[in-house]
């Protein structure tokens, strides 16, 4: 676990630096400045002007955030190696493009929620051991996909992508479960709708391969 948190704060720093230099968000990323003000208040009235949301959420809100913030942030670092190579199939560059313009906004989001919540960015290094991030690549996969060419690159990052999109939707269902906060919930929603569709568009592109 340790390992895995470590490898995740450096690839949480390069997303950031990605997120400052794309349009606009996260796209990968991290970030901060486009995140919008949450207001959600559970009574439906509201006497003060500090953001309801800080009031709305619970520790699986605060957890789920913690925890897919750098997995977003490493799929999106996966799908700029990818975006890099040349000789990859049309089909595997597009979707690599697709999933760091959906993950890094969300990042953004994500990060935007924990500051309004005033929580940590960051997960806690004594985080239970049942508290897991799947499908995390650990520096080993990353040199490997770093280092393959061609066909070889594409049917790695598909298969270290099906692994690490499932993850995600493991940690997002929790949330879908657990969570509070009404908009984290909806986004736990949407990762798993969007990424279980990515993933059986993920297994058709590597048959052929």
């Amino acid at each position: 676990m340790k390992k895995t948190l470590t490898i995740s704060a450096a690839a949480i720093a390069a997303a950031i630096a990605l997120a400052g230099c794309s349009a606009g968000p996260e796209t990968a990323s991290p970030d901060a400045s486009i995140t919008p003000g949450i207001n959600h208040d559970s009574s439906g009235i509201s006497s003060s002007p500090a953001p309801a949301a800080s009031a709305d959420f619970n520790d699986a809100d605060t957890m789920f955030a913690q925890m897919m913030i750098p997995h977003h942030t490493q799929a999106v670092a996966m799908s700029d190696i990818m975006l890099k190579k040349e000789g990859i199939p049309d089909a595997v560059t597009l979707l690599a493009a697709k999933i760091k313009a959906a993950q890094a906004p969300e990042i953004e989001k994500m990060t935007g929620w924990l500051e309004s919540w005033g929580q940590p960015t960051v997960m806690p290094t004594n985080m239970p051991s049942t508290h897991s991030m799947s499908g995390m690549m650990g520096g080993d996969g990353m040199a490997k996909l770093e280092a393959a060419q061609g066909t070889e690159a594409a049917r790695l990052f598909l298969t270290q992508m099906i692994a690490h999109h499932e993850g995600a939707v493991m940690m997002a269902k929790t949330e879908t479960t657990n969570g509070k906060n009404a908009d984290a919930v909806q986004l736990s929603k949407d990762i798993v709708s969007s990424q279980e569709a990515e993933i059986q568009e993920m297994k058709d592109l590597l048959a052929p391969l």
